[in-house]
C-alpha cells in the first residue's frame, strides 16, 4: 500500500482540496493518504519547502510527497518527479525543488510527460500531478512516465551572510505557536562559534546571549533562542506568541555576535 502525502495551498474552504484527494483515491484506492497541510500561503514556495523538508523525513523510504503550490496551468508549465534521499516529490518546476535539494543533488528527476486532460485543464495538480503520483506510488518507475532532466528549475533564497565573528541571517518561517524561525543552521552557528560566547540581537534592539535546551527553560514570558526541531536557530517565548510580542516577521533581519569576552 503507497503513501502519499500531501502539501498545497489549497485551503480548506472550499472543494479543490476533496477534489483533489477524491481523484487520488478513485486512482489508487488503498493509497494511504496524509496531509502534511494544506494552509501554505498561496504561491509561497519558501514557505512550502520549509515545511516539506522538515516533514518528509519521518515518513518512510518511499513515500511520494505531492506538491501543490502555484499549480495554475499556463503555456509552458513544466511538471516533475524527482527520488531525493529514498523518497519521491510529484510538483511543478517552479523552483520548490531547487530549495528543497538546496546543495545537494537528486537521485533522479524526470519531466512527466503525461497527457494533460483537458477537461482538467486549470486543476493539473487533480489530473497530471495526482497521476504521477499514484503511478509512483503504486510502484512504477519514473522513466515510465517523463524523460530524465539533468536539474529542476533554481530560485535563489536569502542566505545567511557570515565572517570570522558574525552571522547575519533572516526570519525565514514563524510557526502556529508564534515561534520565529531563521535560516542560521546549527552547524554553521557551532562552526563561527568555535566554542565562544554570543549575543544574538534583532529587532527593537534586543538581545540573547544564551542558548536555551528547551523552550521551559526560561519562566513563562521570557524570550529565549534555542535549536528545535528543524535545527535553524529559533527565537521564542516561553508560553508566549514571540513574532507579536517581539515584532519579528518574515524576511527581517537577526545578527549573531561572536567573541571570547560575552
Amino acid at each position: 500500500m503507497g503513501v502519499i502525502t500531501l502539501t498545497t495551498d489549497l485551503g480548506h474552504q472550499d472543494f479543490y482540496q476533496a477534489a483533489l484527494k477524491g481523484s487520488i483515491i478513485s486512482l489508487l484506492p488503498d493509497v494511504r493518504l496524509v496531509d502534511i497541510t494544506h494552509e501554505i500561503p498561496s504561491f509561497n514556495i519558501q514557505h512550502a519547502a520549509f515545511v516539506i523538508n522538515n516533514a518528509y523525513r519521518y515518513f518512510p523510504p518511499g513515500t511520494v510527497h505531492l506538491i501543490g503550490i502555484d499549480t495554475v496551468f499556463q503555456e509552458g508549465s513544466r511538471y516533475i518527479a524527482m527520488k531525493f534521499r529514498g523518497h519521491y516529490f510529484v510538483g511543478p518546476d517552479n523552483g520548490i525543488f531547487g530549495i528543497i535539494l538546496a546543495d545537494e543533488p537528486a537521485d533522479e528527476v524526470i519531466e512527466i510527460n503525461i497527457m494533460q486532460d483537458l477537461r482538467y485543464l486549470h486543476f493539473p495538480l487533480a489530473d497530471i500531478l495526482t497521476k504521477a503520483a499514484c503511478h509512483i506510488a503504486s510502484g512504477g518507475s519514473l522513466q515510465e512516465i517523463g524523460l530524465v532532466i539533468d536539474t529542476p528549475v533554481l530560485k535563489g533564497t536569502l542566505q545567511p551572510v557570515y565572517t570570522a565573528d558574525t552571522i547575519k541571517g533572516h526570519v525565514t518561517y514563524i510557526d502556529s505557536f508564534g515561534n520565529v524561525i531563521s535560516n542560521i543552521s546549527k552547524d554553521l552557528f557551532n562552526r563561527v562559534q568555535a566554542g565562544r560566547g554570543f549575543i544574538l540581537r534583532f529587532k527593537r534592539n534586543e538581545t540573547i546571549n544564551h542558548l536555551s535546551w528547551h523552550y521551559n527553560e526560561v519562566s513563562e514570558g521570557e524570550k529565549l533562542c534555542l535549536f528545535g526541531i528543524s535545527n535553524f536557530l529559533e527565537i521564542a517565548i516561553n508560553k508566549g506568541h514571540a513574532s507579536n510580542l517581539l515584532g519579528l516577521h518574515q524576511d527581517e533581519s537577526i545578527l549573531v555576535e561572536f567573541a571570547n569576552k560575552f
